[in-house]
């Protein structure tokens, strides 16, 4: 199907990049005078507004983009991945998240078998299972309801479900549901992170899920030890098959641990942890907290945007287009990050999220042949809920550098207030600084504007603000469940476009590794030093001389082998 050529060595790319300067002679100012070019770029699906009129871009230029999609053969590699083909060829695995929520009774094959029966076969069990819990017809040892839950993961088994459960908690049906119901997350295996969670909570009603594929993630089981011994102090080491549970595939070390591998569910190989919050991942601590009907509602939301991904022309896409404009802003206009605005606090860990869904994807420096890429991949992703982000960082993207913006406004608060006197109700007022901030990047203010402002002319330069500044705005009509999906699989999907243009495996993460490994060879040392009062050997200077100072000042901290749990 594709050669194993650079993309950069294309037509297509070289067209791009003469495009550049035709591009860099036009302000946002004259582009946005356009009334036709701005209505071409505004696009809707399933109550979801996109306008992307205030991208540096013309209408020629998203032709060239279009060729350089053809050139990159995106169509069919967005085909091979719902085909379940192994576009993951360093893991040799399929990519099939979008078999996670795909409708009951879909074919989505891997390796010859449909897997959709298999992912409602785990769904079903998570219903079934959570509904005992939330019911009170599962309890725990000493017969108290299950009111708290510790889910333990890290990575994608962390940050996608906490987006989820954070835009979650203030939507009203979800909310009613969640009701006397707390859900916790317990990801750093620093101790700090394991008070913290610990804080209040009675081991009697608490509910731990373990989120390992493979059970031997180091930080996930460390904590989950780290939890069992809690629950076992206080009710007995039989008492951790009543008050945990495992979202693995390794059912034997499940059983070793003390947890009953009927109480394990499934995920595949073929989930990368970074889009696994739509698998048991996610949608086991979910459905303990708001109850499987949420969930299932947050799953079709994702399904509606796989459907438009795979089958709606180029033009009207939206994670195509958003996937072709963030490769226009990294590889052609020079800009390598990108701010993630939610004027929604209910959104304030979706940066986060997709801090890892992108720049654990595309951080890459040779092609998916393992070329050595002359061109630089991915993004550098950050952002806060406005208005907080305005009162932080906004100064560098409007007077420093420039970062295109990713601004996403909600029509309906989920939990409006509204003031007897006031100018506008308080949705109003943030939505007022949505609607402000893109247009004062796009065109920002003159030196000229200034002096009828009459502005003294030592403050001149200091106000002016350059604009042409890029930017998109997506308008979602509430923030439901449903509507969460479809944000979630519009991120997913854009990094998918971005990686299959820029000929990189999107899937893989071998920039994780090595810093794994080096972690294993000190925490052997600190074992060896501190049991056995053995010399620090193997480490450079630098290292060397930090961890003598580290194991000397710490040495008084714990003197004999023994359990210390947090004291908060």
């Amino acid at each position: 199907m594709a050669s194993s050529a650079l993309i950069c060595e294309t037509d297509a790319w070289k067209d791009l990049r003469a495009h550049v300067d035709d591009i860099k002679k036009t302000h946002l100012r004259e582009l946005m005078s356009d009334a036709k070019r701005c209505q071409s770029m505004m696009i809707e699906f399933d109550g979801l507004l996109l306008d992307y009129s205030r991208q540096c871009a013309t209408v020629d230029t998203f032709n060239k983009l279009n060729k350089l999609a053809e050139e990159a053969h995106l169509k069919e590699k967005i085909n091979l991945m719902f085909n379940g083909e192994r576009i993951n060829s360093t893991e040799n695995r399929s990519v099939l998240h979008v078999a996670l929520r795909a409708p009951r009774g879909s074919v989505i094959n891997s390796d010859g078998k449909n897997v959709v029966p298999d992912v409602w076969q785990v769904l079903d069990k998570i219903k079934e299972f959570s509904e005992r819990v939330r019911s009170g017809a599962w309890v725990g040892a000493t017969g108290k309801a299950l009111t708290n839950v510790i889910a333990i993961g890290i990575g994608g088994s962390f940050l996608g479900p906490l987006f989820v459960h954070t835009a979650l908690q203030t939507d009203p049906e979800a909310a009613q549901l969640a009701s006397g119901r707390k859900l916790h997350f317990l990801a750093n295996v620093d101790p700090i992170d394991v008070a913290r969670n610990l804080t209040g909570l009675n081991p009697e009603t608490t509910l731990v899920v373990v989120v390992s594929k493979t059970f031997t993630t180091a930080e996930t089981m460390l904590n989950a030890r780290t939890i069992r011994e809690w629950i076992s102090a206080a009710l007995g080491p039989q008492a951790v098959a009543k008050h945990m549970v495992a979202v693995s595939t390794n059912l034997t070390l499940v059983e070793k641990f003390g947890i009953d591998p009927n109480n394990a569910f499934a995920f595949w190989d073929w989930v990368g942890g970074r889009y696994s919050v739509c698998s048991a991942v996610g949608v086991l601590p979910l459905s303990l907290q708001y109850g499987f009907a949420v969930v299932e509602k947050f799953l079709k939301g994702a399904s509606s945007i796989d459907q438009h991904f795979h089958s709606v022309p180029f033009e009207k896409n939206l994670p195509v287009l958003l996937g072709l404009l963030s490769v226009w802003n990294v590889s052609f206009l020079g800009y390598p990050a990108r701010a993630i605005l939610p004027y929604s606090q209910a959104l304030e860990k979706l940066a986060p999220h997709i801090q890892q869904v992108s720049m654990e994807s595309n951080g890459k420096g040779v092609s998916i042949d393992g070329v050595p890429l002359p061109y630089e991949t991915g993004e550098i992703d950050f952002g806060e809920p406005g208005t907080n982000g305005q009162h932080s960082f906004y100064q560098l993207i409007h007077q420093g550098r420039v970062i295109p913006c990713d601004f996403i406004g909600v029509v309906r608060s989920q939990q409006p207030v509204y003031l007897k006197g006031e100018l506008v109700s308080n949705h109003d007022e943030l939505m007022s600084n949505f609607f402000a901030q893109p247009d004062a990047l796009a065109y920002g203010k003159t030196p000229e504007q200034l002096l009828k402002e009459n502005v003294p002319s030592n403050l001149i330069t200091h106000k002016t603000f350059s604009g042409n500044r890029p930017s998109l705005s997506l308008l979602l009509p509430s923030l439901n469940a449903y509507n969460i999906g479809q944000l979630l699989a519009i991120y997913e999907h854009r990094v998918a476009v971005e990686g299959f243009v820029w000929g990189i495996n999107s899937f893989d993460q071998w920039g994780v590794e090595l810093g794994k490994s080096l972690a294993t060879q000190v925490r052997k040392q600190l074992h060896a030093s501190r049991k056995k009062g053995e010399r620090i050997e193997g480490f450079n200077f630098s290292t060397a001389a930090l961890l003598t100072r580290y194991l000397e000042a710490s040495k008084d901290i714990l003197k004999e082998d023994c359990t210390v749990l947090p004291k908060m």
